[in-house]
């Protein structure tokens, strides 16, 4: 199967990170974002409601006739997944497997201390922790930085704000880590100032790298001569969804 058209589903901004890769692999014809702003952040949301709120999107998408979803939200990735496959007509691929794919080709070294970002819930998961012993990383240590995802959605990148937080979360661990996984979307988004925390700049994994790698190894892509026709949706304030995704994808232009 060679997708074309594709949709981009996440919990709010965040899944611009992943949209920015997608758009710039010129792999595909037509990209629909769709971000739930309405109920945003989904980290502090219970399981069951995740899954909820994870078949409801499922329901948006079914107009557009897609080709492959790719659910470019940690949380969902983690707790609502696969009741999605069992559902959709096509195929539909998270974040985590492919951040773990994306770690492990980048750090051979069994004991590198990894750090690993995420909500409440993405954190409370263990799927990271989990995956990761499975393939023999086993130093690794999760924090819940879900006061991130807001500064995000208010388009704080740097500053005082962001630096105090990060300064409060990183605190509780004691280690310096030879690599940072982003396990949300939206913390690529401030991926500069948190490289710029630890002096030594430790490797960061985001989903937006991580996807295409396992797209390319997972399917068969075209290659087009222009970007894709984008197309972007929200359940509330799109005119500040698509301000946050004029910042990011900016350098595209």
């Amino acid at each position: 199967m060679t997708p074309e058209r594709i949709g981009v589903f996440d919990s709010g901004a965040g899944g611009i990170s992943v949209l920015k890769n997608l758009i710039e692999s010129r792999n595909f014809k037509e990209i629909i974002y769709y971000g739930d702003t309405a109920r945003v952040p989904y980290g502090v949301k219970s399981p069951e409601t995740i899954e909820h709120y994870a078949l409801e999107a499922l329901d948006f998408f079914k107009s557009f006739s897609l080709d492959l979803l790719v659910v470019a939200c940690n949380t969902v990735s983690a707790y609502g997944l696969e009741a999605m496959q069992r559902v959709a007509p096509y195929p539909v691929i998270g974040v985590i497997e492919p951040g773990i794919l994306a770690l492990k080709n980048e750090i051979r070294n069994r004991d590198a201390k990894i750090l690993i970002l995420g909500t409440k819930a993405t954190i409370k998961s263990q799927l990271y922790q989990k995956l990761l012993a499975k393939e023999g990383y086993h130093n690794t240590f999760g924090i819940a930085t879900s006061l991130f995802v807001p500064i995000v959605e208010e388009s704080i990148f740097q500053g005082a704000i962001l630096e105090s937080t990060m300064q409060h979360y990183f605190s509780t661990y004691a280690h310096i880590p030879d690599a940072i996984i982003l396990g949300c979307t939206h913390f690529p988004l401030i991926a500069d100032a948190i490289a710029e925390f630890y002096s030594h700049k430790p490797l960061l994994i985001h989903s937006g790298k991580a996807i295409m790698q396992y797209l390319h190894s997972s399917y068969t892509l075209k290659n087009f001569t222009d970007k894709p026709n984008l197309s972007f949706y929200a359940s509330d304030s799109l005119s500040k969804l698509e301000e946050i995704a004029k910042i990011w994808l900016n350098p595209l232009k």
